[in-house]
């Protein structure tokens, strides 16, 4: 089968969707699927080439107003492309109505995966914006869908919420254990980077700095109260805030001692050097850093506007409302060290079990032949 995914952006800036896509998009490939991925890129820079990439990956450069990821070379490639089913990830951007296009003029399902962008707080976030782009930047392009893709059943309600009918393949996103060798070169960069990490606990914050994530609101709680030995570790990209403007923030509350921040680009990810995660965020339609955490062998505590309600029954974390988050982070910074490693394990397990990029690259495969059968 030929299949075309489309994103706006491979840049690791853009979270998720940059790393996930294209997992899956390898991840048909190697399945035997034909497989191209097409992106755009700021003018001049170069796209992140990945070790063994399955898929034809390509990169096209935007162009005014590239907020939008407008790129008229990616539409005019489109043009000339051939694909049984052409899959979509995101909304509101210029992308969409390419591949809304694309699809009509192949005559191919194309299948939409929100990322997250339905649900909850995120779709209620600047919503006459998403109203705009609805009427005037892919108009047209929900109806058009012949099924859609959600990576939670949490977030599957979302899109049944907003009134479409048409069919959804849950499809959760993979993720790949990290080998001890691999766990111990990580722990040692980040010991070089912040020593404190080699001697104190570690409960780390590793997302991108939006005000979605509840980022400043976990800081504030942070330092609402002593923390023990406890180290908050904030990694990520910068976006509502730089590394820089949250350290300043941080350092003016008297809590430099207690907090540390760093910018997350071209560095390894921080899970290795932590006991436990946390992500308070007011929505995620799946979170992956969660799932990494936990194959890194991380217990989590997150709240329950992220699709994690099977922590509780795995005993790898918690999940709850931001109301009890407070009560929990204290209980979970009292839990005794070889309990948290326990539950780490579990995680560890739960993740290897349940979430592989085979599986969810052949559900999706299987849910595009039959759209295209009901398409023809």
């Amino acid at each position: 089968m030929r299949v075309c995914h489309i994103v706006p952006s491979l840049e690791e800036r853009h979270g998720g969707p940059s790393k996930s896509v294209r997992a899956l998009a390898n991840a048909q490939a190697a399945g035997g699927e034909s497989v191209e991925l097409l992106a755009t890129l700021e003018p001049g820079q170069a796209m992140a080439t990945g070790e063994g990439d399955a898929a034809a990956i390509r990169c096209f450069p935007r162009v005014t107003p590239r907020w939008l990821s407008r790129s008229p070379e990616m539409r005019r490639h489109l043009a000339a492309t051939n694909a049984d089913c052409v899959h979509n990830h995101a909304l509101w951007l210029l992308p969409l109505r390419y591949a809304r296009e694309t699809a009509a003029h192949l005559g191919a399902p194309l299948v939409i995966s929100p990322r997250g962008m339905m649900s909850g707080w995120a779709h209620r976030h600047r919503l006459w914006r998403k109203w705009i782009a609805a009427q005037f930047v892919h108009p047209g392009a929900f109806a058009a869908a012949a099924g859609w893709h959600a990576t939670s059943k949490e977030e599957a309600d979302d899109i049944r919420a907003l009134g479409f009918r048409q069919p959804v393949c849950v499809s959760p996103n993979g993720v790949t254990l990290p080998t001890e060798a691999e766990l111990a070169a990580a722990r040692r960069v980040w010991g070089e980077l912040c020593p404190a990490t080699r001697t104190r606990p570690v409960a780390l914050f590793y997302s991108r700095f939006h005000r979605k994530k509840r980022l400043k609101e976990l800081i504030d709680l942070w330092l609402a109260a002593p923390r023990g030995d406890w180290l908050l570790l904030i990694v990520g990209v910068a976006e509502d805030y730089t590394a820089d403007e949250l350290s300043a923030t941080i350092a003016a509350a008297g809590g430099a001692d207690r907090v540390a921040v760093f910018d997350g680009a071209d560095r390894p990810t921080p899970y290795a050097a932590a006991s436990l995660f946390l992500l308070p965020s007011h929505s995620e339609n799946f979170g992956l850093v969660i799932a990494e955490a936990l194959a890194a062998g991380v217990p989590v505590l997150v709240t329950d506007t992220t699709p994690w309600s099977g922590l509780a029954a795995t005993g790898a974390g918690w999940c709850l409302p931001w109301t009890d988050y407070a009560p929990a982070l204290a209980t979970a910074l009292a839990t005794k060290p070889a309990e948290l490693e326990a539950m780490g394990r579990r995680g560890r397990e739960w993740a290897h079990r349940e979430f592989s990029w085979t599986r969810s690259a052949r559900l999706l495969t299987e849910f595009y032949r039959h759209l295209r059968h009901e398409h023809t």
